[in-house]
């Protein structure tokens, strides 16, 4: 009863109090707007002792919306999901009345919370619902399967993709798909789960033509790019909108491992330029990438004078930033000279 009295809607000082002691712990909410939230919902974010006999009494209470949202635009069941209380979500589950698929006002489900933070007891919960979706996007076209993907949640993606009614390759607003957000944050476990389904184009461009392994390799990710360079359907080559392709971020960043997997490749050309005509062993120079520098040099077929469309070669480039040991590498050896007899 003293626990129902310090969650009472009108008591807000209590309530204050406990949401600054778990200030640390909370995410996703202005401690400012607190007293806008009712007892329900205080309950359903704070992850304090005793949160289930708390909750089991305030469901009780009859007249209570449990499927009202707070200024947040959250549920108490999308609250409880997004923080990972178990026991919270399955009191709420067990009331006749619930939605289990509201959104927010972002159309996040708490489906789509709990598979972006990875709590894969509520996501087997909510899963187990006729009425939940589980390819229901957010406004940005974001599926919960998505979210899991880009942060990494093996869990959770292998409990998303061993439902039929999965799209494992379907892309948000932007055209990212699961696996483009997995390659760019080098999630290779879930990699390697979406690459061994028949219905991913692990080659599918964003809307600014970058693929998985575009990212991948610009970001650096060798477990990644090894793994996609392993599939028959990639182009290894393929550029951006910009004209930039995996090699020539790769060379620019600096990445060596990836530079040297893309070098041992018959399909991709050292010398593709970007829209501004310069070439990965340019952009290498510019930045001093002394190693990546003398990988590429080790091609037959790099093009060492090849100048971009203000004129300014590799070497220019480096001898401009100061690239000492660079420039050695692309200086033309010296003649020998001998004195006259």
């Amino acid at each position: 009863m003293l626990a129902l009295e310090i969650f009472d809607d009108n008591n807000l000082v209590s309530t204050k109090i406990i949401s600054r002691a778990q200030e640390a712990y909370v995410y996703r909410i202005d401690f400012d707007k607190v007293s806008l939230l009712n007892g329900l919902y205080r309950t359903s974010v704070f992850g304090i002792d005793g949160i289930d006999g708390i909750v089991a009494c305030l469901v009780e209470v009859e007249g209570r919306d449990m499927n009202k949202r707070a200024s947040m635009g959250d549920t108490p069941l999308g609250w409880a999901a997004g923080n990972g209380h178990d026991g919270v979500v399955k009191l709420l589950l067990g009331r006749h009345d619930i939605d289990p698929d509201k959104p927010n006002e972002y159309g996040r489900t708490p489906l789509w919370w709990a598979a972006r933070n990875g709590h894969e007891g509520i996501v087997k919960m909510l899963l187990g619902r006729d009425d939940v979706n589980p390819n229901e996007p957010d406004r940005y076209g974001q599926i919960p399967l998505l979210l899991a993907a880009c942060n990494g949640h093996e869990g959770v993606v292998k409990i998303l993709l061993g439902r039929d009614d999965i799209n494992p390759d379907e892309p948000d607003r932007y055209g990212r798909t699961p696996l483009w957000f997995a390659a760019y944050n080098g999630n290779g476990g879930v990699v390697k789960m979406l690459l061994g389904r028949d219905d991913i184009n692990p080659d599918k461009s964003n809307e600014d033509g970058q693929t998985p392994l575009w990212w991948a390799a610009r970001r650096g990710h060798e477990e990644v790019v090894k793994m996609l360079l392993g599939r028959d359907d990639i182009n290894p080559d393929k550029p951006n909108g910009d004209g930039q392709t995996p090699l020539w971020w790769a060379a620019c960043c600096g990445h060596e491992g990836v530079v040297k997997m893309l070098l041992a490749r018959d399909d991709v050309n050292p010398n593709k330029p970007d829209e501004g005509g310069k070439s990965p062993l340019l952009r290498a120079a510019h930045y001093g990438r002394e190693a990546v520098v003398r990988l590429l040099l080790g091609r037959g077929d790099i093009d060492v004078d090849m100048p971009d469309r203000q004129g300014r070669t590799p070497l220019l480039w480096a001898t401009d930033n100061g690239h000492a040991g660079v420039i050695s590498l692309l200086q033309p050896p010296t003649s020998a000279t001998h004195s006259p007899a």
